[in-house]
């Protein structure tokens, strides 16, 4: 058994056990507020690496398409019609059946102003709710709502990200986590409450004071997940194995309001059409599979499912049978909330900004429509109010 003054010091030297990263900054003593019913919950997937918008989400009906990639450009064959304008990639036929229902919607033309092509410091700025025209933020864009503004407490974690890194759960407070394997989390991973430890270092005794919290937040966790219901195995590898990791801790009672999971690959310069291909089929194994998880629990119209990316691609094919850092692109959210349909406008192909599509959605906007619509916040909250589109008006049904 770990003693805490073992634990401390793994933890003090930045050392990660079987539970991965664990946001220590962020464990505070609001573990102990009043446990209540919570009604939503959003899972966010990271598309790592910038996923080609205009193959994913096609305007299979726009010639300009077919002359700006005469290679890369989806064939008929390889395309599911939505619209008399606009299909999928035939590799999402997974989820179809969720477009059919009513329950996936495409918002188009998703960027910023001033966009930045660096892998990293756009995605920082999605997770940020930035721009490239000013600095991006301290904290995620979603963790001092979560925290603060919803109507209800609860002990468990504000948050969970099966990817590893905590970037876009960057916080001064709360309760968020990261961990990759639930069935790992059980109470021979916690400290041992026998062993006392006084530490007279401020900096230390502040770690151990959020370790207590980290107690008794995980001791919840391990409770609930050891009577929670059974999950059995996803499709798509390592990516469906996030979702399923995901499910089970919904299936098990766990009041979580933010998830996220990743799946990487999608920084494609080279030889694109076999390897996206084979990503957009993982990602709607993966998702399908989800949601029909979801559903057999009851609990797909208290669901969100939202894509992000750090950008598109460049519209015009490389020399290397792949496309470059670009600019706007389309996310997908679905859920039995969602009102299936697509929001805002496709980017115009034959007015590009230097070979670069123009946005025409600020990203912003999706954000403070699922923070008011999807999870309840007052809609004069925050730095995100002055985001408002009308265009999404009724994307999500208001909690």
């Amino acid at each position: 058994m770990t003693s805490r003054r073992q634990f401390v010091q793994r933890m003090v030297l930045g050392a990660t056990g079987p539970l991965g990263v664990l946001n220590l900054q962020a464990l505070m003593s609001s573990a102990h507020a009043n446990s209540v019913a919570h009604n939503r919950r959003l899972v966010l997937v990271e598309l790592a690496g910038a996923n080609d918008g205009l193959n994913t989400l096609v305007p299979y009906q726009n010639d300009l398409y077919y002359k700006l990639r005469p290679n890369l450009g989806l064939s008929a064959q390889s395309i599911l019609p939505l619209t008399d304008a606009t299909a999928l990639h035939a590799q999402l036929q997974p989820l179809m059946p969720l477009w059919e229902s009513g329950d996936m919607a495409w918002i188009q033309g998703l960027g910023y102003p001033n966009a930045n092509r660096s892998h990293f410091a756009s995605m920082a700025l999605w997770e940020t709710a930035g721009d490239g025209e000013n600095q991006r933020r301290r904290n995620g864009w979603i963790t001092e709502a979560v925290e603060h503004q919803l109507a209800h407490r609860f002990t468990d974690p504000h948050g969970i990200s099966m990817a590893g890194d905590m970037d876009i759960f960057a916080s001064d407070s709360g309760r968020w986590l990261s961990f990759q394997s639930v069935e790992r989390l059980d109470a021979s991973l916690l400290p041992d409450n026998k062993t006392q430890t006084t530490i007279k270092h401020a900096a230390l005794a502040l770690v151990q004071s959020r370790l207590n919290t980290l107690e008794v937040t995980l001791s919840g966790l391990a409770e609930k997940i050891g009577t929670g219901a059974t999950v059995n195995s996803f499709r798509a590898g390592a990516f469906g194995e996030q979702l399923r990791q995901v499910a089970k801790l919904i299936a098990a009672g766990v009041q979580t309001p933010v998830y996220r999971v990743r799946l990487d690959g999608f920084d494609t310069h080279q030889y694109q059409l076999g390897q996206h291909g084979r990503l957009m089929r993982t990602l709607s194994e993966g998702l399908a599979d989800f949601s029909t998880t979801m559903k057999s629990f009851s609990e797909w119209d208290n669901t969100l499912v939202l894509t992000y990316s750090e950008f598109g691609r460049r519209v015009g094919e490389n020399n290397s049978q792949g496309t470059d850092h670009g600019t706007a692109a389309p996310h997908m959210l679905m859920g039995g909330a969602v009102n299936g349909d697509l929001f805002g406008n496709a980017p115009s192909l034959s007015q590009l900004v230097d070979g670069d599509l123009k946005y025409t959605m600020d990203y912003r906007a999706v954000y403070r429509h699922l923070l008011v619509s999807g999870l309840g916040i007052d809609p004069q909250y925050s730095f995100l109010k002055t985001h408002a589109d009308s265009r999404l008006r009724d994307l999500v049904t208001p909690v």
